[in-house]
């Protein structure tokens, strides 16, 4: 008897147990349900433009304290989605939403940034401002529409053309604008928006979803913390300045596995521009970029050149870049100001480059030297390694400048195949460890005005008769060691410039090569090596 009752307490509170479980579920659905847009009167035909209703949905979500706007398979059009705090935007397998291609849509403006300067102007399409922990998630795409765009965009080139009526909006919003120092785009009023731009944001997720015809820069969160772009696809095909994602003056930026082909740089880093950037100064930083593909764009990765407030603590991993016109790219010129520091990219495989495959560039635009002053950008401190090169046009091209040469550049295990090799200009403290460049003709490496170099088992398997593997053209103070020339090189080391000097070899085999080291008449200081065979003037 005793046995039955117990078998019977416990049934009781097994059920009672259940109750109370189902209970707290069912309070937690009935305060974090789903929203679904259909209800509030969107059309999963495209027949009609649904920005009112998905609107809605918003608003009672957020009335609710949060929850997840849903949209089921089907097609929608719409104008901006403005988010709020605790949304998530659940875009379901299936589902396509298109944004209309109407500008008046996308009036009033509101506050933005563009191309890193501070305006106000057309809505992008997805935006949210000061809103925190918002998400646009799910397997669906998002289709910007943006031909309209770029067609307008091009026929603003003909400055006979009259300012129309959004550009008049643009001035009447714009009075006070901080304009860069070539204004461009900016003075001529009529700047296409970012497809997604949460501005001031904390706690920002972009997950899952595919995004293509974007009309301006892809996923640009501006003056965000911790945002977390994963398994996004970008696809915006002959189209101008599309750049895929562009997370400017954030901190905690997290991008992964992410699968990018775009009508600009595929993934870009960026700080504001010029006065304006300085002004915010709020760097980028604390960025990791890892398991990504990249199949076309004017970059894999770029670094700038709007780079005014810093960018710093930055991470490059495990990516791949098929097609893309650069690989890595740092990018900056006077007048920007800002420091690039902290840099490390390893393990990336890139192939069928049409540029150079790691460009370290101050000279993005042409510009006379002038005194150091905040206008005056910095790169130091910049780590590359375990890349593979397949194909391109240039291996390495790093441009300091006159006043500010690039420094503390190192590079380590990596086996390139290019036209041309590297060339480094205006520079200091420069290292290449277990380096293969393989070129079609000129030299391995070449450097000019560069102090402070190290060279630790550099090589090339296609040496070209007459040839050297590495070139210094008035570099003071370099380290060459560990170096085993293959057969057939007739000059490992050629010396040119008057301010040539310093220059120290030790621990090489130099049994292959015909002339180990050949200088110029101008080099007067002589060489130290540990080869028999001394240097020989040419």
């Amino acid at each position: 008897m005793n046995t039955r009752r117990s078998s019977i307490l416990r049934s009781f509170l097994f059920s009672l147990f259940c109750f109370v479980m189902l209970s707290a579920v069912t309070a937690r659905a009935e305060k974090s349900p789903y929203y679904n847009v259909l209800k509030y009167g969107a059309k999963n035909d495209g027949s009609k433009i649904a920005t009112e209703a998905i609107k809605k949905a918003i608003d009672a979500a957020s009335k609710a304290g949060g929850g997840t706007v849903f949209f089921p398979a089907g097609e929608y059009l719409t104008g901006p989605i403005h988010l709020k705090s605790n949304i998530t935007i659940f875009i379901d397998a299936g589902a396509l939403i298109k944004f209309s291609d109407n500008f008046d849509d996308y009036l009033p403006m509101v506050p933005s940034r563009w191309e890193g300067i501070d305006v106000v102007n057309f809505s992008p399409l997805f935006y949210a401002y000061e809103q925190e922990n918002i998400t646009i998630m799910g397997r669906g795409t998002i289709d910007g529409q943006g031909k309209k765009w770029w067609d307008f965009h091009h026929k603003l080139y003909d400055k006979s053309m009259p300012r129309t009526k959004w550009q008049l909006e643009f001035d009447k919003n714009n009075k006070d604008v901080l304009m860069p120092d070539i204004p461009g785009m900016i003075a001529r009023g009529f700047l296409r928006p970012p497809f997604i731009q949460p501005l001031f944001c904390k706690n920002v997720r972009i997950e899952g979803i595919t995004i293509i015809n974007s009309p301006f820069w892809t996923v640009n969160p501006e003056f965000c913390e911790n945002v977390t772009i994963t398994g996004v696809t970008i696809n915006n095909p002959d189209s101008p300045n599309t750049d895929g994602i562009n997370p400017s003056s954030c901190r905690y930026v997290h991008i992964s596995d992410c699968h990018i082909s775009v009508g600009d740089d595929c993934i870009t880093i960026k700080s504001g521009k010029d006065r304006a950037g300085r002004k915010m100064a709020t760097p980028a930083e604390n960025y990791t970029i890892t398991n990504c593909t990249m199949l076309r764009g004017h970059g894999g990765v770029v670094i700038g050149s709007e780079m005014s407030g810093d960018v710093k603590k930055i991470t490059i991993s495990n990516c791949v870049f098929d097609g893309t016109d650069r690989g890595i790219r740092i990018k900056t010129a006077r007048g920007r100001g800002g420091v690039v520091e902290e840099i490390r990219v390893d393990n990336i495989i890139m192939k069928d480059i049409k540029d150079q495959a790691i460009v370290l560039s101050m000279q993005y635009a042409k510009t006379e030297p002038e005194p150091v002053t905040e206008r005056t950008p910095v790169f130091r401190n910049i780590h590359i390694s375990d890349i593979t090169v397949v194909d391109a046009n240039e291996a390495i091209l790093i441009d300091g400048l006159e006043e500010m040469p690039v420094e503390n550049i190192t590079f380590n295990n990596m086996n390139m195949n290019a036209k041309t090799g590297a060339i480094i200009r205006n520079a200091k403290n420069i290292e290449f460890h277990n380096v293969t460049i393989n070129t079609e003709s000129g030299p391995a490496i070449q450097a000019e005005d560069v102090q402070m170099m190290e060279f630790g088992g550099v090589k090339t398997h296609k040496p070209h008769a007459n040839t050297p593997v590495v070139e210094l053209n008035n570099v003071d103070d370099a380290f060459i060691f560990n170096a085993n020339p293959r057969p057939g090189t007739d000059v490992y080391l050629q010396l040119k410039g008057r301010n040539t000097k310093g220059i120290i070899l030790n621990g090489n085999n130099f049994r292959h090569v015909k002339t180990p080291v050949a200088q110029e008449k101008e080099v007067t200081e002589t060489v130290v090596t540990d080869s028999k065979q001394q240097a020989t003037a040419k």
